[in-house]
């Protein structure tokens, strides 16, 4: 009988980005285009409907048009600026600097004249993305150097220097990663770590572990926990962005 490996089964993971644009021929386009390179693109055809969709998925990317019906792009980077930190790629077919001046202190990360082509679109995407993903990164290595004794959530207690962990008063039998996994998680402070995150955070030491295997460990560090994906107390996988450590009671 052949031994079930959960990595075998395990499909590969989409970038989720979003694209607000009226021209519906040139979102199918875009989509049909980019999902074959890695991304799940959502789109909205009016300002409105984009922010909605913001509010309801974590989106790595905006694609976001200056000239929308309505609600135009300016408008829409405002609002959508108080709740995502994703970087924004903004489509024009204005010409006048001082609107890409405008849309770059809203917040926009680049500008493509509505001229582009597909591949353009695709290495500035792929431009803003990794520049977020090194942001986020080194803001995580940051966290992590923060200097505590122990942590404390509910009945799970970490010792972070004699790297111990306890629930419910008894010792958890944890490998060194999943320690490691359990502390990145924990000095996170209510953030989604993304599978690349805890990676580069984890990097260095004296094991090896790949992108999906993060699942594994995490699956079996939640075993330990007692911890129910579909009800979690601690752990929270968050949907097309990673895991979280839930550090507060909620409703």
């Amino acid at each position: 009988m052949t031994e079930f490996n959960p990595t075998k089964i395990l499909m590969p993971i989409l970038m989720p980005i979003l694209m607000i644009d009226d021209d519906t021929k040139l979102c199918r386009l875009v989509k049909d285009y980019l999902e074959p390179h890695g991304y799940a693109v959502t789109l909205a055809h009016t300002g409105q409907s984009g922010l909605e969709q913001i509010q309801t998925q974590n989106f790595q990317a905006v694609i976001l048009d200056v000239m929308l019906p309505g609600m135009d792009g300016f408008a829409v980077l405002r609002q959508l600026r108080r709740v995502c930190d994703a970087p924004v790629l903004m489509l024009t077919a204005l010409g006048d600097e001082s609107d890409r001046i405008v849309g770059l202190e809203l917040g926009a990360d680049d500008y493509l004249p509505k001229t582009f082509s597909t591949r353009e679109l695709l290495a500035r995407l792929r431009a803003v993305t990794r520049r977020a993903a090194l942001s986020a990164s080194q803001s995580l290595k940051e966290a992590l150097k923060v200097e505590a004794d122990e942590f404390t959530l509910g009945e799970l207690r970490i010792n972070f220097a004699a790297r111990r962990a306890s629930l419910r008063g008894e010792p958890l039998n944890l490998t060194p990663l999943e320690f490691d996994l359990l502390t990145c998680l924990a000095r996170a402070t209510d953030r989604v770590l993304s599978r690349d995150q805890l990676l580069d955070a984890i990097s260095g030491r004296s094991y090896e572990v790949f992108d999906r295997s993060i699942d594994v460990h995490i699956s079996s560090l939640r075993r330990k926990l007692g911890d129910d994906p579909k009800q979690p107390k601690y752990i929270r996988t968050v949907r097309s962005a990673g895991y979280l450590l839930i550090q507060r009671e909620e409703d």
